[in-house]
């Protein structure tokens, strides 16, 4: 998953970005204003973000007047907002501005990460925390696989890619989508990285069992799918 971060406080928003990173092991892109953080949001919609973390204090550019400009334009990334303002009519405003979630300064990391979790989940479909196809169970709290109730050992990035996947069964998810939900700015991508990971997620939940999770369509992309479910959506 990839989480766009609006936030002018660098202290505030590096700690945002590390706990994304290591307790939810999604990719992280930081904008320090409202401007920066308007133009990332809007660039990167073909591909998409999967969560906008959005300050309302900011410089150059309001975050009230950022998730209008956003919503305006058609995008329905979720948003959760971040700010010191915590008067009814506030959180009124946001909500009717288009903001999904709002959390008030200071806040605790574990809740603020369950609630990025959620909104993640809930901007997929997925309401429960476990997402399931066919015999595969993926806690996506714990970060645990199951399949036909036996555990799976999967390496982190393994497991992001099941992830994404699994939020979005039956779907054909092409290889630069991945790439662009994966990874943040910073990172040089490699041609065949995700054909590595997939082969990965093959041998350890496909090959030990008869039916098949992980289909390859040539020149679209792969789809998780249980072996008997009728033909994936585009």
């Amino acid at each position: 998953m990839r989480v766009l971060v609006v936030e002018d406080e660098p202290r505030l928003a590096a700690n945002i970005a590390r706990g994304l990173r290591e307790n939810a092991g999604y990719a992280v892109d930081l904008a320090g204003d409202g401007e920066q953080g308007l133009y990332l949001a809007t660039a990167q919609e073909s591909s998409g973000y999967d969560l906008i973390v959005l300050d309302l204090m900011l410089p150059k550019l309001g975050g009230l007047e950022l998730l209008r400009r956003h919503r305006a334009q058609g995008h329905r990334t979720p948003v959760l907002v971040l700010s010191a303002r915590d008067e009814k009519e506030s959180v009124v405003e946001l909500l009717n501005a288009g903001a999904d979630d709002y959390v008030a300064k200071p806040f605790d990391l574990g809740e603020f990460l369950a609630r990025a979790k959620a909104l993640i989940r809930r901007g997929k479909g997925q309401g429960s925390p476990v997402l399931r196809e066919g015999s595969l169970e993926v806690y996506t709290v714990e970060r645990r696989v199951r399949r036909c109730g036996r555990e799976i050992q999967l390496a982190p990035m393994e497991y992001r890619v099941l992830e994404y996947l699994a939020h979005r069964p039956r779907a054909v998810i092409s290889k630069s989508e991945l790439l662009e939900h994966l990874y943040d700015f910073n990172w040089e991508k490699f041609s065949n990285v995700i054909e590595v990971y997939i082969s990965g997620l093959r041998r350890k939940l496909d090959d030990p069992f008869p039916d098949k999770l992980i289909h390859t369509l040539r020149g679209q992309g792969y789809v998780l799918r249980a072996g008997d479910d009728p033909a994936p959506e585009v």
